[in-house]
């Protein structure tokens, strides 16, 4: 039997078997409605002009990274309900975990309370030499939004 949060029609649906660990920041699976499919790519917290803002600050530079994704689902017609997939690739993730209560709330104020399939990865560095984070998505876009 599995936990399936209620998403009909143009929303995406959270299923979250229950024969797997209950899931926080993240659901186990999504079931995203016919749309278009939007590949978003990996967001660091660059600012307009391309440089790293929040400096050796983990959430600061998460706030900007996900903030950078979203602008990014916006001009594609999007919204942060239709992320069905998002992939955090972080430079300590020791730290990242240390973190999970700020970053949860950055998530939370962002894109609200439902998480996409997420996952998140150590790296040695990321392009950005001054980068911690950098995250990448996939949404769909419901027919109807655009």
């Amino acid at each position: 039997m599995s936990e399936r949060s209620g998403r009909t029609g143009r929303q995406s649906e959270r299923v979250n078997p229950a024969e797997l660990a209950p899931p926080a920041g993240f659901t186990h699976a999504v079931v995203a409605p016919a749309g278009r499919t939007v590949y978003l790519a990996g967001q660091t917290a660059l600012d307009a002009t391309g440089r790293v803002v929040a400096v050796g600050d983990l959430v600061g530079q998460f706030a900007r990274a996900l903030t950078n994704l979203l602008t990014a689902l916006r001009a594609a017609g999007g919204e942060p309900a239709h992320l069905t997939q998002v992939r955090i690739y972080a430079v300590d993730l020791a730290a990242y975990r240390a973190g999970a209560a700020e970053l949860g709330a950055v998530w939370r104020r962002l894109c609200g309370r439902d998480y996409p399939a997420m996952a998140a990865i150590g790296v040695a560095r990321l392009w950005d030499v001054e980068a911690l984070v950098e995250i990448e998505g996939v949404a769909v876009v419901p027919q109807s939004t655009r």
